[in-house]
């Protein structure tokens, strides 16, 4: 894992729905946002990193289940989520 304390903070400042959150489904997709295009770099460097990869499945998944509570709750928030981090659906 390669994200600094800073970058995570950040992350969190620029999502966060109040004050003390840390752990909004917005955050969450975010974080993991993140983790998965550090992966995905890893990834053109190590081809044969398997075990790896099934931890970014995991994480994709993950991602996918979050966005999908997301969207069955508030679809406006869902749509904001995914433009401002640039996922394609």
């Amino acid at each position: 894992m390669v994200m600094t304390k800073e970058q995570k903070t950040s992350l969190i400042e620029k999502f966060k729905t109040h004050e003390k959150d840390t752990g909004s489904p917005e955050v969450q997709v975010a974080l993991l946002t993140e983790r998965i295009t550090y992966l995905t770099g890893h990834f053109k460097s190590n081809p044969k990193d398997h075990h790896s990869r099934r931890g970014l499945l995991l994480l994709v998944g993950q991602r996918r289940q979050l966005l999908d509570y997301v969207k069955k709750k508030d679809f406006k928030r869902y749509r904001t989520i995914i433009e401002t981090l640039g996922i394609r659906k």
